[in-house]
């Protein structure tokens, strides 16, 4: 179970805290299965008695904590007993809760995953979407109405689709869709489905029906998604990773809602493939870069305000931060350089070429970190296509498609001195890090609110009471007279109570996207697996030199102890803010 992690400047304020901080592990995380009653622990007072002493380690064997060790065997005290020992485990841990709520969790903080220094760093690279320019969730309810209408008008669908509105806080990134069953879903890292969260349409499916429909709540691996989110079996399983998929998901379900509540049977892969297309269509015709262009035209300096581009995520500072310092930058997007353009003259300036040595547009990633074939064409200001072999990538030149491996050979720009930022996992990030070795950053904007959730008081109360019941209820398990199985039952009730009541904090239907309950999400696992480091905008980058190192924490391994001496040693308090979580949660 994860463990709570604390720096010692908050800890040291009150060594009391600090001794039942430890005592609480100790009892939390011992896994031998020897256990007894005993009033002289740290932070037990001795005059309640030994009944409502918490249980703490001893050469006992638990088969032997029976009801004549607690030197009565009727069911009253063995249910007073367990009720006390309850009672006592929830005090202690809401004693925790204001040296925990101390701890909390700056938004602006950079997550290492891998040990990385900005010293070593020469080259910076970066994505546009989502990386330097940020959208607002209108630009999702734009691409939404217009592929609704695509289907309705070129795919003959249903006008009564127009019904449906985009609904902005349906659906999360890193979802899995079946696209047979027509069911979206949340899996975990050990391709586990998070019963509760799968909906067909708009509606969640029945539990049962989920464990009939795949006889259990596994997803074998052979059906899940690639390093891309797409299967190895064709129309199996797609995993949704970009944020711009938000809109996608979000019309896959509303059509599967109405040909439900319709009667109407549809052949689910058809259904799929013609949403796909149609949020395609969007893209490849160029309705939403047009639309975000057009809103940037009617900004003005007296009135700015934006409709689908956000300006305040502070990229021209981030980039004028690394220009000044002497670090090489390039810029790789799928995005045309009109678009491109527009956007960075906004958030940027008219100058913006100026500080990147290398502008590559339409680069058709992640084919373009594969594919050697595709050679690059410089474009001129106008987007005319030059037919000249391009023997240097020169500053100030934009350039179209080409592959990584001529973009290697032509630069010099190779391995762990390049860092590349991007928001999609899989197209961004995958083959940088394990093809080529450079350093990856990841940009998470739903990081900020889920940090901002986790902050707050309810979920730090939540979340430490819940583990310490899951711990109470792990040890507590081998008491199986009826007496004690009833107590337990109410315990495991409440436990799975909190369980939903901390996944709807955070979004109704699908929950956090980094936790399925205890477990890390799909989508956890590839972000630790492909992002060195992460963070929610490249604003983080304004809080730390070029000279900072990240490190990851230790964190305990399961047959591990939870405290270790990095975590309580002086060396924490120099960090230039509090970057350690109040938990590492579940949901």
């Amino acid at each position: 179970m994860p463990t709570l992690s604390l720096p010692v400047s908050n800890l040291l304020r009150n060594k009391e805290s600090f001794k039942r901080l430890i005592a609480h592990f100790k009892y939390s995380h011992t896994r031998s299965g020897i256990w007894t009653v005993n009033a002289s622990t740290p932070w037990i007072s001795s005059s309640r008695g030994p009944k409502s002493a918490l249980v703490s380690r001893r050469q006992v064997p638990v088969g032997q904590l029976t009801a004549g060790n607690m030197s009565t065997s009727s069911r009253e005290d063995k249910t007073s007993w367990l009720w006390s020992v309850y009672n006592e485990t929830k005090q202690q841990t809401q004693d925790l809760i204001p040296v925990i709520s101390n701890n909390f969790v700056n938004p602006d903080t950079i997550f290492a995953n891998n040990q990385m220094s900005l010293q070593d760093i020469e080259i910076y690279g970066f994505d546009y979407d989502y990386t330097l320019a940020f959208y607002s969730s209108h630009l999702h309810t734009l691409i939404f109405n217009i592929a609704r209408d695509i289907l309705i008008d070129e795919h003959r669908y249903p006008e009564g689709l127009k019904e449906y509105d985009y609904m902005p806080n349906f659906v999360i990134r890193g979802l899995h869709y079946d696209v047979q069953k027509a069911l979206l879903m949340k899996i975990d890292a050990f391709h586990y489905i998070q019963l509760g969260t799968v909906y067909r349409g708009l509606n969640p499916v029945p539990e049962k029906e989920v464990i009939a429909m795949y006889e259990g709540s596994h997803v074998p691996l052979e059906i899940m998604s690639d390093f891309y989110g797409k299967s190895s079996q064709g129309h199996t399983m797609k995993q949704f990773m970009d944020i711009f998929s938000l809109p996608e998901m979000t019309l896959l379900s509303c059509v599967n809602d109405y040909f439900m509540k319709h009667n109407i049977d549809y052949e689910p892969v058809h259904l799929y493939k013609d949403v796909k297309e149609a949020i395609g269509d969007v893209h490849v015709r160029g309705i939403m870069y047009r639309a975000v262009e057009a809103d940037i035209v009617q900004i003005t300096p007296f009135l700015s305000a934006e409709k689908y581009i956000c300006y305040g995520e502070q990229t021209h500072a981030v980039l004028r931060k690394l220009s000044k310092n002497g670090k090489k930058m390039f810029l790789i997007t799928n995005s045309p350089f009109d678009f491109v353009d527009r956007g960075m003259n906004y958030i940027v300036g008219k100058d913006w070429r100026d500080l990147f040595d290398v502008v590559i547009v339409q680069a058709d990633k992640p084919g373009f970190f594969n594919d050697r074939r595709k050679p690059f064409r410089r474009v001129t200001d106008k987007g005319v296509l030059l037919w000249d072999r391009i023997h240097h990538l020169e500053k100030g030149q934009i350039y179209k498609q080409g592959n990584l491996y001529e973009f290697l050979r032509l630069t010099g720009w190779r391995g762990s001195k390049v860092l590349y930022f991007g928001d999609h996992i899989y197209s961004d990030l995958a083959d940088l890090t394990l093809k080529h070795g450079w350093r990856t950053g990841a940009i998470i904007p739903e990081l900020r609110k889920e940090i901002k959730i986790m902050n707050t008081e309810e979920y730090v109360h939540t979340m430490t009471w819940l583990q310490a019941l899951t711990a109470l209820l792990e040890q507590m398990q081998v008491h199986q007279d009826p007496a004690s199985q009833t107590v337990i039952q109410q315990w495991i009730n409440e436990r799975e109570e909190m369980r939903l009541r901390t996944k709807d904090i955070f979004n109704a239907q699908f929950g956090s996207l980094f936790r399925t309950y205890h477990n890390p999400t799909y989508f956890s696992r590839r972000l630790s697996r492909f992002a060195d480091i992460y963070m929610a905008s490249l604003s983080c980058l304004l809080n730390y030199d070029l000279q900072h190192t990240f490190y990851p924490r230790r964190t305990p391994l399961q047959h591990e102890s939870p405290i270790w001496p990095e975590q309580t040693s002086t060396g924490a308090m120099n960090i230039p803010f509090q970057s350690h979580r109040t938990t590492t949660g579940s949901e």
